[in-house]
């Protein structure tokens, strides 16, 4: 996601931790495995639900209390998305956080897609900054490291999906792989990440993830990584940031799909369900000016808008599926919080954490 939140990822949580809250419980029960043939991804992106579990955060669907990854499948969503991230403060997003979340969405029936930051914090395309375990790698040696976490990464969690950087605009772990002023090293570090995966993972898919929809932008990227052996583009599209003009997400993906031969996704998106607030942060959509016209900040408007998303993308022969982001990040800490969530008004779960209409853009129809 985004630099707006990169904060968030810093706060320490001193809260008790559970080891097991009623959410949990209702995820631990296996169901039938997902279906080979339901080929479209239909994805949420559920990197703070653990984080959240913890201080005791409850979801409902139609007022009764249900597991946030029971209420995602029962809807039809079949992909769960979470981050992976180096060395956090106090192991959120860490790999033994992330492989947990991982068990739980396969016992839920789901599939897991990761996105690797190669970061201890929020990558995206204003900031990648490289581990502080490797920020005094020679180049090689990064490459090495890059190589065997990711090894790491496979070994522990096979994920179904997996994106080899986030939202790397301009490359990742800067400066050595700063795709701007180190080309051929930044594409050298995704070929040795790639090259890790198909050696380990031959059925994995490889996402390459950039952020916007702009065609000139995505066209000059994806010919920049032209060289690397990866299986799918990955688009993040929010209006706040990338244009409210649907037409061009659509053209995007086909052109993108056209020119490079590969199956495109909405890797992030997100819609306001209302502007209205529920705790004290500041979040990041919040007046009339920043949504797309016809699609108003109601749950009706928000439903309407990602079942929009995601016909955009199952029309298109390129088109491979979609992830929401942040359905999850509710105001988890009350609401009095300063520290709390920057998108509850964007969250698939109303301000009484009851599951909203939304969750109906998931069913495979």
């Amino acid at each position: 996601m985004r630099k707006y939140i990169k904060i968030l990822g810093l706060l320490a949580i001193t809260a008790i931790q559970f080891s097991c809250s009623s959410n949990d419980a209702a995820d631990t029960e296996a169901v039938n495995p997902p279906d080979a043939t339901d080929t479209f991804i239909r994805a949420s992106d559920v990197s703070f639900l653990p984080q959240m579990e913890s201080l005791g955060t409850k979801f409902y669907s139609n007022g009764k209390a249900e597991g946030m990854l029971t209420t995602l499948k029962n809807a039809g969503c079949n992909t769960v998305r979470m981050r992976v991230w180096k060395n956090p403060v106090n192991g959120r997003s860490g790999l033994s956080e992330v492989k947990q979340l991982a068990q739980k969405a396969r016992q839920a029936g789901l599939r897991v897609w990761l996105t690797v930051h190669y970061s201890d914090n929020w990558a995206d395309p204003a900031i990648q900054t490289i581990p502080e375990e490797w920020k005094n790698l020679s180049f090689t040696d990064l490459k090495t490291a890059v190589a065997d976490y990711t090894a790491t990464i496979i070994t522990e969690i096979n994920p179904d999906i997996i994106q080899i950087g986030n939202e790397i605009n301009s490359g990742l772990l800067w400066p050595q792989g700063n795709l701007i002023s180190n080309e051929q090293q930044c594409i050298a570090l995704l070929n040795a990440a790639s090259a890790t995966v198909r050696s380990k993972a031959p059925n994995t898919k490889i996402m390459i993830h950039y952020a916007g929809v702009d065609g000139d932008a995505t066209d000059w990227f994806f010919t920049k990584m032209k060289s690397i052996d990866y299986d799918y583009i990955g688009l993040s599209y929010y209006p706040v940031w990338h244009g409210k003009d649907l037409t061009v997400v659509k053209n995007t993906i086909d052109a993108l799909g056209k020119k490079f031969s590969k199956k495109v996704l909405i890797a992030e998106t997100a819609y306001p369900f209302t502007l209205l607030y529920n705790d004290q942060t500041n979040n990041i959509v919040g007046t009339n000016d920043q949504l797309v016209p016809g699609y108003p900040a109601t749950p009706t408007g928000q439903r309407t808008f990602v079942m929009d998303i995601k016909n955009i993308v199952k029309i298109s022969e390129f088109g491979q599926g979609f992830a929401y982001w942040g359905g999850e990040w509710v105001a988890f800490k009350g609401p009095q919080s300063a520290s709390g969530s920057t998108f509850e008004n964007q969250a698939l779960y109303s301000f009484d954490n009851n599951a909203l209409s939304v969750m109906q853009a998931f069913s495979k129809d």
